[in-house]
C-alpha cells in the first residue's frame, strides 16, 4: 500500500466520522493524551485539578498516535487531545475534519526522529545509502513530515524506500529485530530505538531545516463553540501546570507523579523532559506560536504533504484551524 492510500483512507474515513458525532454523556468529557510522554499536565491529571477546576468528571484515554487521535475525534468519543502532532492534525484538517488548534502543548525537536539500524553504519555523510531500504513510519505524524523532510534533504527518492506504516512502539521493535533498517517515533519508543541505531540529524539541525516539532490541544471546532468556558478552565489548569513546572524547586514534588501517570521511570521521565519545552501563555498567543506562526507552519506541513504525495490538496490557508480564544481567556 502506498503512502498516499494509507493516509487517504484515513482521511476518508475521518470525512466520514466528522458528519456522525456522537454526543458526550451528560456532565462527563474524555481527554486523549499519550503514555510514556511526560508532561506537567499529567500532575495536574494525577491530583484531580481538571476534575475540581471544570466540576464534571474527566475520562482520559490513551492512544498510540496522533492520527487515531483526529480519529477519535471524528467519531465524538474524545472531546479534546492533549499533544497531538501538528501532521496528523493537519491531515485531518486537509481532508476537511472541523478541528481547532487550542495551545502549544509542548516544543520538542530533539524527541522526535528517526533512527537507522546500528549495523549499517550510516550517518548524515552517507545518508544516500539509504536508497532500497525498509523504513517504519507512523503515517500522518510529526515523525512522518520529520522523515520526509529529511529524505528531501539528502535526496533520497522516496519511491526507492519500503515504507511500512508502524506506530512508534512497533516500529522500535522491528529496529531492534532488525526487521527494518530505519524508524521513526519519539518518546520512550525513540529512546529504545537509539539503543540499535543512530540519529541522522540533532534537533537543532532539524530546525535549521525547517523541521520545527511541536504538539497542540485540539478539539472539534462544533464542540469548542458549545463549551468555551469548559476548554478555557481546561487550558487554564494545563497553563498553570506548566507554570508550576517552570519553577525547579517544583520539580521534586511533579516528577514522581508525572512518572508514574505517564508509565515510566523517573529517570527516563526527567531525561525526556529535559529536551521538551512549555511555552507560557503569553508566548503561545505571540505572533511565533499562535499568533500566526501555527498557522503558517500548518501551511507548509501541509504542501510537503502534497508534494509527496501523502494527501490530495491542502487548504489555501489554516487560519481558521487556530483558535486561541479560550486561551485568551485562560490567561486573564
Amino acid at each position: 500500500m502506498t503512502l498516499k492510500s494509507c493516509l487517504m483512507g484515513a482521511a476518508a474515513g475521518l470525512a466520514l466520522l466528522s458528519g456522525t458525532q456522537a454526543a458526550q454523556a451528560e456532565g462527563e468529557i474524555t481527554v486523549a493524551y499519550f503514555l510514556e510522554w511526560p508532561m506537567p499536565f499529567q500532575f495536574a491529571k494525577a491530583q484531580g485539578a481538571y476534575e475540581e477546576a471544570l466540576g464534571m468528571k474527566v475520562n482520559w484515554v490513551s492512544f498510540d498516535t496522533g492520527t487515531a487521535m483526529s480519529a477519535a475525534m471524528a467519531s465524538g468519543d474524545v472531546q479534546l487531545a492533549v499533544s497531538q502532532g501538528v501532521p496528523p492534525f493537519v491531515v485531518a484538517a486537509s481532508a476537511g475534519q472541523d478541528l481547532q488548534v487550542l495551545d502549544v502543548a509542548v516544543s520538542y525537536a530533539e524527541n522526535d526522529n528517526c533512527v537507522v539500524n546500528a549495523n549499517l553504519e550510516i550517518d548524515k555523510e552517507s545518508a544516500g545509502e539509504l536508497t532500497g531500504k525498509k523504513v517504519a513510519v507512523p503515517l500522518g505524524t510529526a515523525a512522518h513530515f520529520g522523515f520526509l523532510k529529511q529524505m528531501s534533504h539528502f535526496g533520497v527518492d522516496l519511491a526507492s524506500l519500503d515504507v511500512v506504516d508502524m506506530a512508534p512502539p512497533d516500529g522500535a521493535a522491528a529496529l531492534a529485530q532488525g526487521s527494518v533498517d530505519m524508524a521513526c517515533g519519539w518518546g520512550g519508543s525513540l529512546r529504545r530505538m537509539k539503543e540499535h541505531g543512530n540519529v541522522l540529524l540533532t534537533g537543532a539541525e532539524k530546525e535549521e531545516l525547517g523541521i520545527l516539532v511541536f504538539d497542540v490541544t485540539s478539539g472539534p471546532a462544533s464542540w469548542i463553540a458549545e463549551n468555551s468556558d469548559t476548554v478555557a478552565t481546561f487550558l487554564e489548569v494545563t497553563a498553570n501546570a506548566n507554570a508550576m513546572w517552570a519553577d525547579e524547586a517544583n520539580h521534586a514534588k511533579m516528577l514522581p507523579v508525572i512518572a508514574a501517570d505517564a508509565g515510566m521511570d523517573e529517570d527516563a521521565t526527567a531525561a525526556t523532559m529535559a529536551t521538551f519545552s512549555f511555552p507560557s501563555v503569553d508566548e503561545q498567543l505571540s505572533e511565533k506560536w499562535l499568533g500566526g506562526g501555527a498557522q503558517a507552519f500548518m501551511k507548509g506541513v501541509a504542501d510537503v504533504f502534497v508534494e509527496a504525495g501523502s494527501i490530495d490538496a491542502a487548504q489555501a490557508s489554516y487560519a481558521d484551524n487556530v483558535n486561541a480564544s479560550p486561551l485568551g481567556e485562560a490567561g486573564n
